[in-house]
């Protein structure tokens, strides 16, 4: 029998050598653009249709596996295909590839940002991606509904969450729970309207039988259960994930900046669920108005960073690391100290990925067909588009207004624009993204790049209004 944490052997199964892996994650980290739904397709394609690694059925169970984790789930999908192929190292291969090349390139635009953000080409390029984002994650509020929102009972979930973040400001940490719990609660009554699925979908096209993969329909020996693997492998990657929030915090202080972000992101990385536009306006509300990292304006700038850059979508927290500790490192260069807060964001937010799969893949064929997570899982994911919602508003009204005030009262807080801060050049442009999204099904990288380079044209014209 193969030890768990070996590398399985291709004489003994599927015929894949580590070599040969290594050459399709790395394909597979650089194709790695779209966001989570793309990111899951170009895997099926991939892994399932081209490669036939492992059938359809299994994919789809891997996927619905990672679905019920916090954390970014195409990435955690890759791990789980990797470990399932090559064990441990192969997990490992998998999970970092698909993150390496979005981290360094996020690396790279953050310093460029924060030594050129406000010189002016740099600025109008910013200012369209800005637009193109707002409608992109408009779009992720319509696709995400139109997959969780299939009766009245998550549609009163959705409102719920957003009046919920919008009005009075509850953190999303107690909305994903509180829709959790309902969603687990009403999965064990058994409530037809909690039994419904989640998902990305996988591409279309012939299915690929388990059979006729190459990892067939049984369960390799190093991927059946092994308590003690579990314990060792999860044991060293908790410390891996605790030993900097904890060496910071003792060292430094914990109202230190780098103490804060590491424990920031490390709560993050465990309420991460519903994807990464969903979290992004819990980080958003912390980063701008807790911590005062970044201007409600950065937050959209990152963010279409991480839209034109391979990777998860959720490595747009390495810009605001990068950020945080770049403003508020003391004792440091800015430049060192924001490198480094981007590398401890990085940290802390996708090492605990390699420990949700390695702790629960080899028991996942215990969670098949488990009514109540998969309810506790729809709801998480009706509440995840009220949430989404409250972002693309937040967005909305700092990318048209250059003034936004605040109204508090009666429990209530909520966000008013000054009407005649109107930014016109922004209203167009937003819309010409939306219109190009919507009715001619434009793809995300084209519209980010053709709001890009009309920004830099309004700039040479000097019709941006800033």
């Amino acid at each position: 029998m193969i030890a768990a944490n070996e590398v399985a052997s291709p004489a003994a199964g599927h015929g894949v050598s580590f070599g040969e892996a290594m050459k399709v994650w790395g394909r597979v980290a650089a194709l790695s653009f779209g966001g989570p739904a793309g990111q899951i397709a170009m895997m099926h394609r991939i892994l399932v249709e081209e490669k036939r690694w492992l059938g359809e059925r299994r994919f789809l169970h891997a996927l619905n596996y990672c679905m019920l984790l916090p954390g970014p789930e195409a990435q955690q999908l890759a791990i789980y295909i990797g470990w399932l192929m090559h064990g441990t190292a192969g997990g490992l291969l998998a999970g970092v590839l698909f993150v390496l090349p979005g981290f360094l390139a996020i690396m790279g635009l953050s310093i460029l940002y924060a030594m050129l953000g406000g010189v002016g080409m740099v600025s109008a390029l910013f200012f369209g991606l800005k637009a193109a984002v707002l409608a992109i994650v408009l779009q992720a509020v319509v696709r995400v509904g139109k997959r969780s929102l299939k009766n009245p009972v998550m549609v009163g979930i959705a409102a719920a969450a957003f009046v919920a973040i919008f009005a009075f400001d509850v953190p999303f940490p107690l909305i994903i729970l509180a829709a959790a719990l309902i969603g687990f609660v009403g999965g064990r009554a058994g409530a037809p309207a909690f039994l419904v699925g989640g998902g990305h979908g996988a591409a279309s096209g012939k299915e690929v039988l388990d059979v006729d993969s190459l990892l067939g329909e049984g369960t390799p020996a190093h991927a059946r259960p092994n308590l003690a693997w579990s314990v060792k492998i999860c044991g060293a990657l908790a410390v891996l994930w605790a030993a900097p929030v904890l060496g910071l915090g003792l060292m430094l202080g914990w109202g230190d900046v780098f103490s804060e972000i590491a424990v920031f992101f490390s709560k993050m990385a465990v309420v991460t669920f519903g994807g990464a536009y969903a979290v992004l306006a819990y980080v958003a509300q912390e980063a701008v108005e807790t911590y005062g990292w970044l201007r409600p304006g950065e937050m959209l700038d990152g963010l279409g960073m991480a839209e034109t850059t391979p990777g998860p979508l959720i490595i747009v927290t390495q810009f605001v690391g990068f950020m945080g500790a770049y403003r508020g490192a003391e004792g440091l260069s800015p430049l060192l100290a924001g490198v480094l807060g981007g590398v401890l964001t990085t940290w802390v937010t996708f090492t605990p990925c390699f420990l949700w799969i390695f702790l629960g893949a080899p028991f996942v064929e215990a969670l098949r067909g488990a009514r109540a997570l998969n309810a506790a899982l729809a709801a998480i994911t009706a509440a995840v588009v009220g949430v989404i919602l409250n972002l693309a508003i937040w967005f909305g009204l700092h990318v048209l207004f250059s003034e936004v005030r605040e109204l508090a009262g009666w429990g209530l807080r909520l966000d008013v624009p000054v009407l005649w801060t109107m930014n016109w050049a922004s209203l167009v442009l937003t819309l010409a993204a939306a219109l190009a999204i919507f009715r001619f099904k434009v793809g995300v990288i084209p519209v980010l790049l053709g709001c890009a380079v009309v920004g830099i044209a309004l700039h040479i014209m000097g019709l941006r209004a800033v």
